[in-house]
């Protein structure tokens, strides 16, 4: 391990209260793209697609006024049942185990951190795992919404059943955000990685830690404006430093 890696050994073995704040460069490692990168779903470029602004194919004026579009997008780029949790959910799993991880606080909407063996999960974003009818409530299991022979899937009651995400235009969930939140202001470790902060109001999540050591493990440098022996930052793929530490 170099100094920097060597580092962040030595804080998580410091701490016992440590959480992780994730966005989609955790993921991108399983093979699922991210949203903003060059090589990015919103940079892939798809005939039927053009047209429409990236944004607007994953919200709720979408989903409310060009259903068909957007079920036809979501179930074309969307669809991650087959992926495989990669090293850095793993890593994540195991510190959970060994007691030192104590919430992962995720802005993925994959499940992939749950596949992994992770318990204590926030998904501030919601997830495909979960669908459910508009109208009546009805919970739907995850392959409903991929499986439906009919192009907006609907529920026995005629109501549209959707995925449990929040879209553009819509409120984070309350309870996932303020369990969160909570978590994130308790920790005596915070560990940011695979996001580029821009996307909020999840990337303010992190002003709530009040803690003794923050690391950052990125691919891309992110300037959080700290320094000094409580910080850390390596530009790295997450599960390849964690598998060094583990």
């Amino acid at each position: 391990m170099d100094g920097k890696t060597e580092r962040l050994a030595r804080m998580i073995g410091e701490s016992g209260n440590i959480v992780f704040f994730g966005g989609a460069g955790v993921s991108t490692e399983s093979g699922v793209p991210d949203f903003r990168s060059k090589d990015g779903l919103y940079n892939q470029h798809d005939v039927r697609f053009d047209e429409y602004e990236p944004e607007y194919l994953l919200s709720r004026e979408c989903l409310l006024y060009d259903p068909k579009v957007f079920f036809e997008f979501y179930r074309q780029k969307l669809d991650t049942r087959n992926v495989k949790p990669n090293a850095a959910h793993k890593a994540l799993a195991e510190l959970e185990r060994r007691g030192k991880l104590r919430a992962v606080v995720t802005q993925n909407i994959d499940g992939l951190h749950q596949k992994a063996g992770s318990k204590n999960v926030f998904e501030i974003h919601g997830s495909t795992e979960r669908n459910y009818c508009m109208r009546c409530g009805k919970k739907y299991p995850p392959d409903f919404i991929y499986d439906s022979p009919d192009p907006v899937p609907r529920c026995a009651c005629g109501g549209v059943v959707r995925c449990d995400v929040t879209l553009y235009g819509e409120s984070l969930p309350e309870d996932a955000v303020d369990r969160a939140i909570d978590a994130i202001s308790r920790a005596d470790m915070l560990i940011i990685g695979g996001t580029s902060l821009r996307v909020y109001p999840a990337a303010s999540f992190i002003s709530y830690f009040r803690g003794k050591y923050t690391a950052v493990i990125n691919r891309e440098p992110l300037d959080l404006g700290l320094e000094g022996d409580g910080y850390v930052q390596i530009n790295a793929p997450i599960g390849e430093v964690l598998s060094q530490i583990l």
